[in-house]
């Protein structure tokens, strides 16, 4: 018998909802055959079966959310019986090589950082942490990095799972406060508990942060008729991002108009006459993108990312531009690739790749990722503005509203042009207000003169 358990499918993703089987319970199978579908915060995957046999067991149904690690099926490979423990190596194995071709090879590296709060160091999985005896702490990879991501020491986290094993919950938990501890004095490496304090006792928030400390909600029921939803895939994800960003990033908005009267008449005269061809479908975006790409290079620390451990900001050298697309699962962030080797009109035929595989379930991990800043446009839905949150751990976002047809003075007169409002949302650890504003005014000006952005191309 082999058991098959839900691979490590990477970028930090440590759990999966199934989406699809395409077998059932005494079906045989070959190797590499398709087993089942499960969809991620990411994209929605397709695992093959690392093994042929006959399936005897299948643990979950359509709906159900699967850890990382979990036994997902069962099969009969003509081996014997299943071993456990020492069998752990081989079927990682196995797992790796049934998602080899689906998730391209996640890097890691040594980041010899400290940090304060909890005393802890990140490391890469290449020194997994130890337990008392010298020997590593059971946990999957996932939950490792989960223990990375958060800046816990999965060594001080209690294992609840089978064998003494930390699961992703045991980290959370600890990350939450139920199991705190804090320095006494800044740099004496004294541990006390979270309720004490240098000063005397002191009830310290769960959350770690001060006034932030979340009430239980009320019992809703008693009002009315309620319903349930679980929080899942790519909703939960949103959520967690959005939290992250708007916790972590200490955000900054400006806000200004550029007329697109030219630009606009361009576009559509363009459009027209480009009908059926790719690309053809020109939308206000790919100009925009493209008009991004030239000031990136002149603004670095918008197509940047900082990392708070080191405090480098890490200035990128390619330019990924990423753009919010609404679908029915939720909010998707497709990355357009090196858009400052692309055309306009190579950039619109991305966008529509992108969207379209959005809209239908089909765009994958690699095409959600490594972007350097985003384009989110409510423009089409309505609204005369917004104020995005930074797709972090990207330090930049644009925004653009409604282009509508506005009264403006030109030349001591007033007509009628078209307008469209951009709101540069910002990360100020890494860029000024000044810097911002330069930006955006630059911006402007290549969008409202269409010969000087072809002039750019």
């Amino acid at each position: 018998m082999f058991e098959f358990k839900l691979p490590d499918l990477g970028e930090g993703i440590q759990e999966g909802e199934i989406l699809k089987w395409y077998v059932n319970v005494g079906d045989t199978i070959e190797e590499d055959a398709s087993l089942v579908d499960v969809e991620t915060d990411k994209a929605a995957v397709t695992i093959p079966s690392p093994r042929g046999g006959t399936i005897i067991k299948l643990n979950g149904k359509v709906g159900d959310v699967v850890e990382t690690g979990a036994v997902l099926v069962i099969i009969d490979d003509g081996a014997g019986v299943a071993k456990s423990g020492s069998s752990d190596k081989a079927t990682e194995r196995e797992e790796e090589k049934a998602v080899k071709k689906e998730i391209p090879e996640e890097k890691t590296e040594i980041i010899p950082a400290v940090v304060e709060e909890k005393k802890v160091q990140t490391t890469s999985e290449a020194v997994p942490s130890k337990t008392g005896d010298g020997l590593p702490v059971p946990a999957a990879p996932a939950t490792r990095r989960l223990a990375r991501e958060l800046g816990v020491d999965i060594n001080k986290v209690s294992a609840s799972g089978p064998g003494g094993r930390v699961l992703p919950e045991d980290v959370r938990s600890f990350d939450a406060g139920e199991i705190p501890e804090v320095k006494t004095t800044p740099g004496s490496g004294e541990l006390i508990s979270a309720e004490k304090h240098v000063r005397g006792e002191v009830k310290i928030p769960k959350s770690g942060i001060p006034f932030l400390d979340l009430d239980d909600l009320p019992d809703f029921e008693k009002e009315g008729l309620v319903e349930y939803q679980p929080v899942r895939s790519i909703r939960r994800k949103v959520a967690r991002k959005m939290v992250t960003s708007m916790v972590l990033v200490p955000h900054v908005a400006h806000m200004d108009e550029a007329d697109l009267t030219d630009l606009e008449n361009f576009r559509r005269k363009e459009r027209v006459e480009r009908e059926g061809q790719p690309g053809g479908r020109l939308t206000l975006l790919p100009f925009v993108m493209k008009a991004l790409t030239v000031l990136l290079k002149k603004y670095p620390m918008f197509n940047a990312s900082l990392d708070p451990f080191r405090e480098e900001i890490i200035y990128k050298k390619y330019y990924n531009i990423g753009f919010a697309a609404d679908t029915e699962r939720g909010l998707i962030v497709p990355v357009v690739k090196d858009t400052d080797k692309k055309s306009i009109i190579q950039l619109s035929a991305d966008i529509e790749t992108l969207a379209e595989k959005g809209r239908n379930r089909t765009i994958t991990v690699d095409e959600m990722r490594s972007g350097t800043i985003t384009i989110t446009n409510v423009g089409p839905i309505g609204g005369t503005g917004l104020i995005p949150t930074i797709n972090y751990p990207e330090v930049a976002i644009l925004g653009m509203g409604r282009l509508k047809e506005k009264p403006v003075v030109r030349n001591g007169e007033i007509v009628i042009r078209k307008i469209l409002p951009l709101t540069l949302a910002f990360d100020h650890r890494i860029a000024d207000g000044a810097q911002a504003a330069r930006f955006v005014t630059e911006l402007i000006g290549l969008l409202s003169d269409t010969n000087k952005l072809l002039m750019e191309l």
